[in-house]
This record gives C-alpha cells, structure tokens and sequence, in this order.
C-alpha cells in the first residue's frame, strides 16, 4: 500500500530552485532516509509531507487517515510555561482518556442495583480500543524512553528552560511516544550518545509503521534504511539499499557516465577526422558534394546528445600544518577532581595522551566530556590533582557551537582579521572552501551550524597548531564535508584530541579510546563494527 507519493514536485525560492520535479513512492512500513548536502532540499520534503510547505508544482499525497509525527530541526515544545512530565504525557492524551473512562464504569459496576449486561458490553468496547492504542504498555513506554534518553531530572523543568539540544531530544521522546502511522524525523540523532543512539536504530528497524529520517550519521542510515533517497542540485535518486549501498551503487553509475562518455568524445573526435579529410578531398577534386557531406555531419555532431563528463568529487583544502612538534606526552592528567558547586564531575581521574595520537574521548551526555576539554583550555580553573600540557604545545581548538566575537561582521571581515590578508588573497582562499562571491558578504549570525564549522576550520588553518582539540566536529556537517574532514585528519601529522559520538568517523580516526562515566576516565576498545568493548 503507497503511504506517500510525491510527483514532479518543484519548489523555487525565487533565487534557488530548492526542489526540481522531485518524484518518489513511499509505501507501508518502509524505512527511509533522505541524506545529501546541506541546502539540498531535505529538510524541505520533510515540510511538503507534513503539509508545512507549499509548492510550486505537482503533487503530493499522503495516505487518507495516516498519522504523522514529526521532529523538526527547531523543536518547538509550544508553551514554555508547561513541564517536560506533562509535556510528554500529552502523547499518551487519548489513552489516559480511554483509561479513565474504564475506572468510571468499573465504579458504576460496582454500585447497586446497576445495569450490568450494558456496562459490561461498554467496558468490553473501550477495553478493546484500550489495548488496540497499547494502553497496559504506556507507563513501561514512558519509562523506557526516560531512561534512554536520560531525562529523568528534566522532567520538573519548564520546556522554556531548557537548552536546544534538550528540547530536541524531549520533542523526539513525545513524537516516539505517540506512535504515529508516519515517522518523520530531521536529524534526529544530532545530540544523542551512542547508546541511546544504538536504542532508537533498534526502535526504528521494529517499528510498525513508516519512518523518513534526514540524517548525516552514516552508521545510523546503514542500520536503519531499507531504501535511500539522495537529493542532488534539488533532485531526488532512489537507491534500494542502505548507505554502503547507496556509494556502491553511485561509484558503479559515476565508471559506467565515464565509459559513456569517453565512447561518445571517440565518436566525435573520429566524426571531425572524417569531416578534415572530406573537406580536403573536396578541395583536392574541386568536388562541392564532398564539402556538402562534411556540413552534413557537422550538423550531426551539433544535434547529437552531448554526454556532460561527469564531475569529481568536492575536496576541501584541509591539510593542517602541524607546525614545530611537541613533546612525547602531549596532555597528563592525573588523579582529576572537579565539583560544579555540590555536583561532583571527576573523581580521580587520569589519561594521557601521546604525540601524534588521535584519541577520541566518548562518554553518555552530562558525563563532564565538554568540562574536560574546558579544563585542558584553561577556560575552568583546577581544583585538585595534576593537568599539564606541554611547554610546545600549540593548541587549536573547535568547540561544539562555534561563536565568534563579533557576530554581526561580514565573512570576509573576520577572515581578513584572522588571517591579516587583503581582500583578493581572502577570497582566494575563503573559495577553496566554497565560500565564494557575494557570499563572503553573509554576516556570521546567519550561518548555520556547518558554514560556522567550516569558517572556523578554514580560520584555524592559518596558524599552524600540533594539538588539535575537536568537539563534536561533525554535528552539522553533510555526509560529504565529513569524510572530506575525516581524509584531511587522517592525514593530520599533529596530535588530535576529539569528542565524537559519530561512530563512522571515531572508527576513521582514532588511535585510542577514552570513555567517561562514573566521574572517572578508562581507556576502551571501541569496535570496528560501532559499539564499545570492554
């Protein structure tokens, strides 16, 4: 049964045309994701099927009666005001209703001289509707998601005090809570550990209804998708597979386009031999039949479909200068406390790491992963132990929310005071990062999440660090800037410290692991097929 059908489905937003006759079958119970570039026009469809976007032309129909739950990038929780408990329990508003008016016959039962036969038939209708909407199962559902989403001291808290990533995964938990006929989830994982991570891919591949989700977690899209749509330049391209299968299947079409295409040029290039040589025997016989046959087959070469060569692939210029090395030990800890007021977060930690190590530091959200990498900054003072740096370190560091000091400056501005260049050798080099033309004219408080990460890594560039400090790197990168990312750290002759909970990109990356929990530091395993070892 077709649950969604978008046809020829085009959208322009007067400068770009976002959606360009984007077509595609969703039927029951199939698990999609929807990945591509930032700009591309994924989160979009997301709206056009919620009915939150209207579009120039064409067609999209949702099955009549399905339900649809949707988690959006902004996570609006409506009114501030309300609590996260009550928040949540709005899912479950209909069976809460169902159930009281269970207990209001089974009071009317048992009153005297009470008409059973009718409240027992009664009882029997809403029972079935009861467990038909998994009634006995909503305080074990409530309390499941509480606990792998680690919300338990959240739910006091009004939804307005709560911080951006809070409220996405609060909204995610109310839009699992109400089981709708139709999933549809944008980025969904962007601020879950891997734990809760593993959960919901486990939740998605059982779940009975359809679920689309836009994601930029590769490991996430292969355990969950059993078909891929890549949206390209506003297109859509339907891979039957998951992610591994969606590359595979693109590097045989880009080998097949190249094929095409050097038979085509061969084709051509022969034509235009034939042409100079009929051209020449003309001339040599004063024959203008022949002149007349090489125009003929000039206007087949102009009428034939010329095949476009297909493009490489992007590269970003991320080759960090390491600059002059530091020492063995680049970062010693030893026996760490540290107390946010009366809160303990470390308790005798320790961990070192080594020049040229590229050590990732894991840990369940709330373990103290971000105080850490503040206290190896010097941003938090020391209360007890030992944390020393050494003396040759030359830091540079990426937080997770990337600010700059002064928001309302242009691109170009703040390039040009980083990197004290003029103008010409700024866009020079702010367009290795495809940030070209009027663009570098974009005040920095509209960027989105991942221009900030690459203006700031293309800012870091410009010095030469041997002690890079990364956290959550990739939260708002594309599929595509990551492994450019993942190539260009790989390659990275300094030492590199990074908190990740992108499973693709620690197996890429790390040399050794660290894990936080119970205010200590230990050095793991992290497996190669994405889950931690002991």
């Amino acid at each position: 049964m077709n649950e969604i059908i978008l046809n020829d489905i085009e959208l322009d937003f007067g400068f770009n045309k976002v959606l360009n006759k984007v077509s595609f079958t969703i039927t029951k119970g199939e698990k999609i994701a929807l990945i591509g570039g930032n700009g591309c026009g994924k989160s979009t469809i997301l709206k056009v099927i919620m009915g939150l976007q209207s579009y120039d032309m064409g067609i999209c129909t949702v099955r009549k009666g399905a339900s649809l739950g949707y988690l959006n990038q902004e996570a609006d929780l409506g009114e501030s005001g309300i609590v996260v408990h009550d928040f949540l329990q709005q899912a479950q508003a209909a069976i809460f209703a169902a159930e009281s008016k269970l207990r209001v016959l089974e009071a009317k039962m048992a009153e005297p001289n009470a008409n059973l036969d009718k409240l027992l038939s009664e009882y029997d209708r809403l029972q079935s509707e009861f467990i038909t909407m998994g009634g006995y199962e909503t305080e074990e559902n409530f309390s499941k998601l509480i606990s792998v989403f680690k919300l338990k001291d959240l739910l006091a808290k009004k939804c307005g005090e709560l911080s951006g990533g809070q409220k996405t995964i609060v909204k995610l938990a109310r839009v699992l809570l109400e089981e709708p006929d139709i999933l549809l989830l944008d980025e969904p994982t962007n601020h879950l550990d891997i734990q809760a991570l593993e959960w919901l891919e486990g939740f998605i591949r059982e779940y009975r209804g359809t679920v689309i989700t836009v994601s930029h977690d590769r490991y996430f899209v292969d355990k969950t998708a059993q078909k891929t749509i890549l949206m390209y330049r506003g297109q859509a391209e339907v891979f039957h597979g998951n992610y591994s299968f969606c590359i595979e299947e693109q590097e045989r079409q880009t080998m097949l386009e190249f094929e095409q295409y050097k038979n085509r040029q061969k084709q051509i290039e022969a034509m235009r031999a034939a042409i100079k040589r009929f051209r020449e025997w003309g001339t040599m016989a004063d024959n203008p039949r022949l002149f007349k046959k090489a125009a003929n087959m000039e206007k087949r070469i102009e009428r034939m479909e010329l095949i476009e060569k297909p493009q490489a692939d992007r590269k970003l210029p991320l080759h960090f200068q390491a600059g002059k090395r530091s020492g063995k030990r680049v970062l010693t800890i030893r026996d760490l406390c540290f107390d946010y007021g009366n809160t303990p977060i470390f308790a005798d930690a320790s961990m070192e790491v080594l020049f040229r190590e590229h050590v990732c530091l894991m840990g369940a959200n709330g373990t103290g992963k971000s105080t850490l990498i503040k206290l190896i900054l010097g941003e938090l003072p020391m209360q007890s132990g030992e944390l020393s740096l050494a003396e040759s370190a030359k830091t540079g560091y990426i937080p997770q929310n990337v600010t700059f000091e002064d928001e309302t400056a242009t691109i170009l501005t703040a390039f040009q005071a980083c990197a004290k260049v003029h103008e010409g050798e700024a866009r020079n080099i702010l367009a290795k990062f495809y940030i070209t033309r009027d663009n570098v004219h974009k005040r920095l408080h509209s960027l989105s999440g991942g221009e900030r990460v690459i203006l700031k890594l293309a800012m870091l560039m410009q010095t030469p660090v041997n002690f890079l400090i990364l956290d959550e790197p990739t939260n708002h990168l594309d599929i595509d800037t990551k492994e450019l990312l993942e190539e260009s750290l790989a390659d990275y002759q300094g030492t590199l410290l990074f908190i990740s909970h992108d499973r693709y990109f620690i197996n890429r990356l790390a040399t050794r692991t660290y894990v936080i929990a119970a205010q200590s530091v230990a050095e793991i395993n992290f497996l190669r097929s994405g889950g931690v070892g002991e």
